[in-house]
């Protein structure tokens, strides 16, 4: 058996940046076991299998399809940079017809629509607003995060089990870039099951270009990825927090990692946000079974 696998960087325009996913178009569902060997293969943060749902369609002419996540250790429920790479696997490789696509996936429906004026894709996706938290309650892993820097707000979104940090204002961006988080020690930290994702925020600088309107990273070794270089499922939460904060429905963002990543969001009316972003394709291949 052959699969066709492709590596594409998701939130940039840039080769090595922003967030690499495999993505495997398959015309049958594998079982759980393989997609987890082929993930862990792959050896990403991510690797997103597509599946059709109407068997007379193809990857070409489809307009809904299945879409499944896995990291190298399990499977997640929800996944922004693999559902962008996804998108553009589709559109730029099977050369889709159609200007929307929806994948059924763990998190409902999700709709990807491809701007071909700007070259970016546009992600309709859950808002998950979080709720504030007493930090005491959180101690030893915000310890273990951000040391004794200054913390403004903690929150915790209870769906997604991702727990946000909020750094003083009083802090420098080079704060958050120069953090240094052992994913151990921060695994160790927290055992009750409450968190799977720890958020670390700042707010941006609007004034200076390109002017994001925060900053962010992001960390999830309790499912096997000890940083995430730029995650589409963490802005569902840092979007509502500070589309409150800053009064703002429209935004620009950026993940602080290594590799760093742009977002553009727009929190609806509706309880739902747009993720837009680039991609770039860096890899084209076979797995042979």
């Amino acid at each position: 058996m052959e699969i066709p696998v492709f590596t594409v960087d998701a939130f940039t325009n840039l080769a090595f940046k922003g967030n690499p996913a495999a993505v495997c178009p398959l015309m049958h569902e594998l079982n759980d076991d393989l997609y987890l060997k082929i993930a862990a293969e792959m050896n990403l943060s991510e690797t997103a299998f597509i599946t059709r749902i109407n068997p007379s369609d193809t990857f070409t002419t489809g307009s809904r399809f299945r879409l499944r996540w896995f990291t190298p250790a399990t499977e997640v429920n929800l996944c922004g940079h693999a559902t962008l790479a996804s998108a553009a696997v589709l559109f730029q490789f099977q050369n889709n017809v159609n200007p929307t696509v929806v994948f059924e996936t763990r998190s409902g429906n999700l709709a990807v629509t491809q701007e071909r004026e700007r070259e970016r894709y546009v992600m309709d996706f859950p808002l998950n607003p979080p709720t504030h938290e007493d930090p005491n309650d959180f101690r030893d892993i915000i310890k273990v995060a951000v040391g004794d820097h200054p913390v403004q707000d903690v929150f915790l979104n209870s769906d997604t089990k991702k727990l946000m940090i909020r750094l003083s204002d009083s802090c420098d961006r080079s704060v958050l870039t120069s953090l240094k988080v052992d994913p151990l020690t921060l695994l160790n930290s927290e055992t009750s099951g409450r968190v799977k994702g720890l958020i670390i925020t700042m707010k941006g600088s609007p004034d200076c270009q390109p002017g994001y309107d925060f900053y962010s990273r992001y960390f999830a070794p309790w499912v096997g990825i000890p940083e995430d270089p730029v995650t589409g499922s963490s802005h569902t939460v840092l979007g509502s927090y500070w589309s409150q904060k800053l009064g703002k429905k429209k935004m620009l963002a950026y993940q602080c990692s290594s590799r760093g990543g742009e977002l553009e969001l727009e929190v609806r009316d509706d309880g739902r946000i747009n993720i837009a972003g680039e991609v770039t394709s860096v890899m084209q291949g076979v797995i042979r079974l």
